[in-house]
């Protein structure tokens, strides 16, 4: 599943060849996504791309008339690849352009979304009080998640730290992967108590989050040219990994056997010595 840095990367990759362009035409091949595309969408045509945004894992591309929200589910990917490009099995929506490319969404198992979000100009930004986004807790990265946030947020709490920080009502983006990567950063057990954890540690724990969120973009940065090729498969890239998937073998640190276990249907892999409640 593509977590906060792909989108992100994604945001980045499509930004350059759709912003400050127009939309000459919508095709809609399978509209029975996670949501069903509505016939509004055709409201987007004749409209100007002002801004191609990023909130959580949606992206936001913006116009004078409305917001186009788009998610990538399970398996989705998104192209800008010349129009006539031919079809693929899995591709669903086009957003095409007046400079003759289309924006253009694979998603082989549908969970994903496209929903058009009509502008209230008597309430700026509404798309971002849509049921999806309203209660999502702050971006990694913005202002709001700083020292002494996860320590107030997590008082009383009694599940484990890493279900914790997974929680999008929290914090936007630690997925699976970046919890595992970010807890063994700061030491910490994903089985800890979120509610006994120190505010120290928590401290820490949120640099390394925005540390681990920050190197995963970047190394996704290589893959930006992906996202023009026809048969590409962007929204997916390798990264350096210390502890996810690494269960059974040894730890980069201290060479003790990494252990995974499960913990609410997904792996958690950590180090039994470098790591403690």
């Amino acid at each position: 599943m593509p977590e906060l840095p792909e989108v992100e990367v994604c945001r980045r990759g499509i930004s350059p060849h759709i912003l400050n362009q127009k939309v000459t035409d919508i095709v809609v091949r399978n509209s029975k996504m996670r949501w069903p595309i509505t016939d509004t969408i055709d409201e987007i045509i004749g409209e100007t791309i002002t801004a191609v945004e990023r909130r959580a894992k949606y992206l936001l591309i913006q116009t004078n008339k409305g917001t186009l929200m788009l998610h990538l589910g399970m398996s989705g990917t998104i192209r800008v690849i010349p129009k006539e490009s031919a079809i693929q099995k899995h591709d669903h929506f086009d957003l095409v352009l007046n400079t003759n490319v289309a924006l253009r969404l694979n998603d082989p198992r549908r969970f994903g979304a496209v929903l058009w979000i009509k502008r209230d100009h008597q309430n700026p930004n509404n798309e971002l009080q849509h049921e999806l986004l309203a209660k999502l807790g702050p971006e990694p990265f913005s202002s709001d998640f700083a020292d002494d946030y996860l320590f107030e947020k997590s008082r009383k709490k009694t599940v484990p730290i890493k279900t914790f920080i997974m929680n999008n009502h929290i914090v936007v983006g630690v997925g699976n992967i970046y919890a595992n990567e970010a807890l063994f950063q700061a030491g910490i057990l994903p089985t800890a108590i979120a509610g006994k954890v120190s505010k120290a540690r928590y401290n820490n724990l949120t640099v390394i989050i925005k540390d681990v969120l920050a190197k995963a973009i970047e190394q996704g940065g290589t893959t930006l040219k992906d996202f023009t090729q026809v048969d590409g498969k962007p929204g997916y890239f390798a990264q350096s990994l210390q502890v996810y998937g690494r269960g059974g073998e040894e730890c980069v640190s201290c060479k003790t056997t990494l252990k995974e276990i499960r913990q609410s249907g997904r792996a958690s892999v950590f180090c039994p010595s470098c790591q403690k409640k």
